[in-house]
């Protein structure tokens, strides 16, 4: 199958199965003033962090457009392009290179390290510049956005439209070569309900064209401008998120692939008022002369804000398999118990009540949530009533089963685990509920789990599948290691790969090698379940060729980039070092030593940031934006309520003790490392140095360079949200309530980063006091804008964990805040930070990238450890 594969560092590849593609619009100089003026300004450093808080919203692709008349768009692309390139965290996504000035386009793809899509080209300017513009771009290997549009205009008919894209197709394909998976087409949206007759069929034209596209352009993907439909009803919010919504799960339907929406809220389908969804399709599907009229007419009737529901019972007259499906697909515990047990006694058997309505119902949540109508938070609450009504089952179960043995559910058995040292299990969990809900029995092993626990439970279990999870990087190694062990041992079972440090490169390039049988890396999970649907399916030899065959070649790319783009050695890398300017200096610490010091939800919840709680719901954007988003605005506003109110009775109730430790040290720089005194000694904080080759002079840093060669100060701390939030939700998973126990970990993470902040914030204006004068809110704190930094080892600019050992010995850690290291230096309690601060006015976060042989060498040497065993905590920084 040919998929549109687009690429940062990272894959995107979109198929089939994909959603629709996020792509982060603010870098753009025609759609952003903050963005033009930063550009205007030569403040690139600031335009930087536009697309990093782009990317931290949860873009998936990042459009770039430097098409204003009072800049060198030549110029600034080159700059910004160049600049994000050396920026991981953001240049790990696609870049879109979007311009109506075809030399600033040339000048983009020029920069671009991945795979790209131009924005855009279309026939307007005849055929021979569309076949030059084609050719240069599939050249420099990018995708490209074609306009329906050619040397007579805009297409405004279902003809034109498909006449255009055919020409266009025909054109890309059969004379350029050019690969049809990497041609998007935008058959133009435009308004309905205007009122004149030669618009009646605007959105009819739109649908079918789509359709058309994807049936007879093979591999083509199609987007648009969402917004646009609704231009006639400007001013009411209401009627205009109801067209968006019925326009897009129809569009849908027909086969758009992506689209581009207004901020304003997009309604979910189903919740729109029938009498007014009816008027909207009449006119999106031109049902007769007078749709649009009615339209109108009713929109007058309607403001521009909704009512408060009122609660509607009427399901509760269905037949009960009907009653059980409602209250699976829409959360509701209330009445599940009185349901199972009036459907036990209809069916007569527990076994048949679980296979019959419960999982009935379950796949259809299953299939809502696979096609976008359901997101994650709504599928963790159908979980959570799935499991009341199998509770309540249980007893009816286990006597049936004894009476007879050869009643057993018959479901595909997989096991998920976090491997050893690793304490971390949100994403695990969420994909044990998600599989779950489509039919899948999960057997899950929990966290810090030894690789021969994990392989002998798959044997004694029979699953059929193991997924295995990992945040730390060391937890990379031991999914290596279990691949190797399963096969010593001739297994062939499926594995799954997940987790925030995993990624399908190193599965391909480090695991897939180690084990015969099927590996896979799994992004998400949405992603879990027509993965693990393929691999048992009938067609899973044909599956795993194809994946194995895929992971084979990006391997080989993998090794030729490393060839092509080889990295600076230590030596030039540190004569590129971050020159420091004394006068940025620090002042002073007005206390020295180590302190502890505990605090309360109250003042923690100030401090939190809620983008990255919504991003482990898998609800993607930014805070407090994704609240009226277009499309997971409703889901994400009723999973804060949600959030809040156990905030507030955490507070209340008094459920966590936060603690935490801090420590500030004379220190002075030593080449790469920080030498600091403590009691009496002299310790170490050893720091690795960027060794990529930036465009021109630009520094490559290690964070010694923020620190001076003379008289200076470096700090520490570690904070925990406490680890009784840990236990309450354990509880409340062994209970049967995913919903609250995952809520209830996802907040526990957000109070200790809310902990880091607030911590590093008294340093800054007490402790230390070096920013004694700062006053910032917490939107400010959030985007940084306080001087200095605080980096965790094994984040980007310092992923060594095992300098946690040393953090931990100089602050006392674990006597001051009960936060322990495992072996693989994960702290436990999960919901736990430590880090470093820095106070100088030039310190800034970077990505430490791939790293030469000889710096790992003069790393280990330094740090009195073998080259092996440095290698295994640096693995994916290693650059052979």
């Amino acid at each position: 199958m040919a998929y549109l594969r687009l690429s940062g560092l990272d894959p995107l590849i979109v198929t089939d199965d994909s959603n629709f593609i996020n792509i982060g619009e603010r870098t753009n100089v025609t759609g952003s003033r903050k963005f033009l003026r930063l550009i205007k300004d030569n403040l690139f450093d600031e335009a930087i962090e536009v697309a990093r808080d782009q990317v931290e919203g949860g873009a998936q692709i990042l459009d770039v457009n430097m098409d204003e008349g009072m800049i060198d768009g030549v110029e600034a692309m080159t700059t910004f392009l160049n600049l994000i390139a050396a920026e991981p965290d953001i240049s790990r996504i696609p870049i879109m290179v979007d311009s109506s000035k075809w030399e600033i386009i040339v000048a983009g793809l020029k920069c671009i390290q991945g795979k790209a899509i131009v924005n855009s080209i279309s026939l307007k300017g005849g055929v021979d510049e569309f076949i030059a513009q084609a050719t240069f771009i599939r050249r420099m290997g990018a995708a490209v956005i074609v306009m329906a549009f050619d040397e007579k205009g805009q297409a405004d008919t279902y003809n034109r439209r498909i006449e255009i894209c055919e020409r266009a197709y025909r054109i890309l394909v059969d004379e350029v070569g050019f690969p049809p998976e990497d041609i998007i087409f935008d058959p133009n949206i435009f308004p309905v309900a205007t009122g004149m007759e030669e618009h009646r069929r605007n959105a009819l034209d739109f649908f079918e064209a789509t359709r058309w596209i994807k049936e007879n352009l093979p591999f083509a993907k199609v987007s648009g401008g969402v917004s646009n439909v609704s231009f006639s009803f400007r001013g009411n919010d209401t009627v205009r998120e109801a067209i968006h919504a019925a326009f897009l799960y129809h569009g849908i339907q027909y086969g758009m692939d992506m689209g581009i929406v207004n901020p304003s809220q997009l309604i979910v389908y189903e919740e729109i008022q029938p009498e007014l969804k009816k008027s909207i399709e009449d006119v999106l599907f031109d049902a007769d002369e007078n749709a649009a009229e009615r339209l109108l007419e009713l929109a007058q009737s309607i403001s521009g804000s909704r009512k408060e529901k009122v609660r509607d019972l009427s399901w509760r007259e269905v037949p009960v398999a009907k009653r059980i499906e409602h209250a699976l697909v829409n959360g509701i515990s209330e009445f599940i118990e009185e349901d199972a047990k009036l459907a036990l006694e209809e069916l007569g058997s527990p076994l048949s009540v679980i296979e019959g309505p419960l999982m009935d119902g379950m796949n259809v949540v299953g299939d809502l949530f696979g096609s976008g109508k359901m997101f994650l938070p709504q599928v963790v609450k159908s979980a959570r009533v799935m499991k009341r009504a199998v509770a309540w089952l249980e007893p009816f179960l286990l006597e049936s089963q004894r009476l007879n043995p050869n009643e057993r559910q018959n479901r595909p058995k997989i096991l998920l685990a976090t491997v050893k040292g690793d304490v971390h299990d949100i994403g695990k969990n969420i994909v044990s509920v998600v599989l779950q809900c489509n039919g899948f029995e999960i057997v899950d092993l929990g966290v810090m789990v030894p690789p021969e626990k994990i392989l002998t439970t798959a044997v004694e279990e029979k699953v059929d599948i193991i997924g295995l999870s990992g945040l730390i990087t060391p937890s990379l190694d031991e999914m290596v290691f279990l691949a190797k062990e399963m096969e010593a041992r001739n297994l062939s079972l499926p594995l799954l790969i997940g987790g925030a440090t995993t990624s399908r490169a190193h599965t391909a390039v480090k695991i897939a090698p180690a084990y015969s049988g099927p590996v896979i890396h799994v992004n998400d999970a949405s992603r879990s379940v027509p993965t693990a649907q393929k691999l048992l399916s009938e067609d899973s030899n044909t599956y795993h060729g194809a994946i194995k065959e895929e992971y084979l070649k990006l391997a080989e790319q993998y090794a030729k980039r490393k060839e092509q783009k080889p990295l600076l050695s230590l030596e030039k890398s540190r004569a590129r070092a971050f020159r420091l300017n004394p006068e940025g200096k620090a002042s002073k610490p007005r206390q020295l030593g180590v302190y502890s010091l505990t605090t309360d939800v109250r003042t923690l919840r100030t401090y939190i940031d809620w983008t990255p709680f919504f991003q482990t719901w898998d609800l993607h954007g930014k805070f407090p934006r994704i609240l009226e988003d277009q499309v997971v605005g409703e889901q994400a506003k009723a999973l804060y309520q949600d959030a809040v109110r156990m905030l507030d009775q955490m507070e209340r109730e008094r459920w966590a003790k936060p603690k935490g430790v801090y420590g500030i040290f004379p220190a002075h720089r030593e080449g790469d490392d920080i030498v600091f005194a403590h009691k009496d000694e002299q310790k170490r904080f050893i720091t690795l140095r960027q060794q990529n080759d930036k465009a021109g002079d630009t520094p490559l840093y290690a964070l010694a360079d923020f620190i001076d060669t003379s008289e200076d100060y470096v700090g520490g701390f570690a904070v925990t949200a406490g680890g009784e939030l840990a236990e309450r939700a354990d509880e409340l998973e062994r209970k049967g309530d995913d919903y609250n126990s995952i809520l209830i970990k996802a907040l526990a993470d957000r109070l200790a980063e809310a902990f880091a902040e607030y911590l590093h914030q008294q340093v800054r204006v007490n402790y230390w006091g070096y920013a004694s004068e700062e006053e910032l809110n917490n939107a400010q704190l959030i985007a940084e804008e306080y001087k200095g930094i605080r980096p965790a080892p094994g984040y980007p600019a310092c992923p060594d964990h095992l300098e946690k050992d040393t953090l931990f010995e100089v602050l006392n850690a674990t006597e001051h805040t009960g936060v322990i290291l495992t072996e693989q230096k994960a702290m436990y309690p999960a919901a736990s930070v430590c880090g470093y601060y820095f106070g100088h006015r030039d310190a800034k976060y970077f990505g430490l990238g791939k790293i030469n042989k000889d710096q790992v060498e003069n790393y280990a040497q330094r740090k009195g450890i073998s080259v092996e065993i440095a290698e295994r905590w640096l693995g994916p920084n290693l650059y052979y």
